[in-house]
């Protein structure tokens, strides 16, 4: 079976750099307001330390200018092209044909990635984008097992294919949707998604015989968040989609926190491996759990196994983890004390846990004593008040800069 790159989100350089420690291959990262998560612009210094970084060590960088794009954008898209191609940028991540025309003149040197917003369901569109200059397509996620299995039968034998493992799935088709601007005046293709399908609505009927008087349909409490998706988990299909030939598998959040990067990277590298290692004996229980400790939303397999599947809507709207939590990230160790970046409130007698790159089982311990930063003096808990907030404790293994510590609630 041929290796797959695993690809991960890089909202930043430093998401980048924890991306890369926990096992990813490849990041994927925006351009300000030229991608669609404009929340998560990487600007052009940080990009540029990105890939150099990542080069250092044998890693790829792809950056997205994925919006359809009005004319009035197409100045700054030929900017950008100019400056991914000066960087050497290992592919870039596009939709619209227009911009695409615009990359094969400003940026001739590097790849062409199409974006699963362009909605690539068939091997015809995936050849086509091959014709016209493409070296990769990531196809859209309402595709079937047997759907993608016809495409890898029928594509170009040099086109890479790219699907997404994990991650949030859109209420609109593979992400085009126009739900926030309508409501919200935030235009998802812009990279300004407000999210408007994760939110609480109420549902009224007209009283039959009596206009204008609305009903309240009622619900139970997990019954408002009607748009709200789960999350796609595809860690349990992996040896299939291993045997497919997939090139690349994806994982969605460039707005996650370097704590799900390094659980979300971690888990799925190790099943990665595992499977190629020893396919008859792979057990996805294990990671599952591991990714399940991340999750705020209920996982599902969406349309991959099952094109009638319904079991993907989330209603009872929960945006949070009511298990565990990001702790800190390890930022030096002096003498015998590690210095930790605080993201959450800790305290002596919390159970904690270190996620050790190249491991999926992590390391479990209590905190048994915390001083300040400052003043080296005891202190019984800890809050995280303003940016970069650290405390010192005792770590029960060696733990190197980068490292992420998740808290059990």
């Amino acid at each position: 079976m041929k290796k797959p790159e695993l690809l991960a989100p890089a909202g930043s350089f430093e998401k980048a750099k924890t991306a890369f420690l926990y096992g990813a291959d490849a990041v994927y990262c925006g351009t300000g307001s030229l991608s669609l998560r404009s929340r998560a612009e990487v600007n052009d210094d940080d990009l540029s330390r990105t890939i150099e970084y990542a080069h250092s060590i044998g890693k790829k960088v792809y950056a997205a200018i994925n919006i359809y794009a009005w004319d009035e954008y197409y100045e700054e898209i030929k900017k950008q092209a100019k400056m991914l191609n000066e960087i050497k940028v290992d592919g870039i991540i596009a939709s619209d044909g227009g911009v695409i025309d615009i990359l094969k003149e400003y940026a001739p040197d590097i790849d062409i990635h199409i974006s699963t917003q362009a909605n690539t369901v068939s091997y015809h569109s995936a050849n086509f984008w091959h014709k016209n200059g493409a070296k990769r397509v990531i196809l859209g996620r309402e595709m079937n097992k047997e759907q993608i299995r016809e495409i890898m039968n029928n594509k170009a034998k040099d086109l890479e294919v790219e699907i997404f493992i994990h991650g949030a799935i859109c209420f609109g088709y593979s992400g085009r949707c126009f739900l926030s601007d309508f409501l919200a005046s935030r235009s998802a293709n812009l990279g300004d998604c407000a999210q408007s399908c994760r939110w609480e609505y109420n549902v009224y009927v007209e009283e039959h015989n009596k206009p204008g008087n609305l009903m309240p349909v009622e619900y139970d409490e997990k019954g408002t968040y009607i748009f709200s998706s789960k999350d796609l988990c595809l860690v349990n299909e992996l040896p299939e989609i291993i045997n497919m030939g997939i090139d690349s598998l994806k994982i969605e959040g460039r707005l996650k926190t370097e704590y799900y990067l390094a659980s979300v990277v971690s888990a799925y590298r190790s099943a990665i491996d595992d499977c190629l290692n020893n396919p008859n004996n792979y057990d996805a229980s294990k990671y599952l759990k591991e990714l399940e400790k991340t999750k705020t939303r209920g996982l599902t397999t969406f349309y991959f196994n099952d094109r009638n599947n319904k079991d993907f809507q989330e209603y009872d709207g929960k945006q949070y983890n009511p298990d565990y939590e990001f702790g800190g990230k390890v930022l030096d160790t002096v003498d015998d004390k590690s210095i930790i970046e605080i993201r959450n409130k800790l305290k002596v007698g919390d159970t904690m846990e270190i996620l050790i790159p190249n491991k999926l089982e992590p390391y479990v311990f209590k905190i048994e004593e915390l001083w300040d930063t400052e003043t080296d003096e005891n202190v019984d808990y800890v809050n995280p008040g303003k940016a970069g907030q650290s405390i010192k404790m005792k770590l029960p293994i060696t733990c190197e800069k980068g490292w992420i510590l998740r808290r059990k609630k």
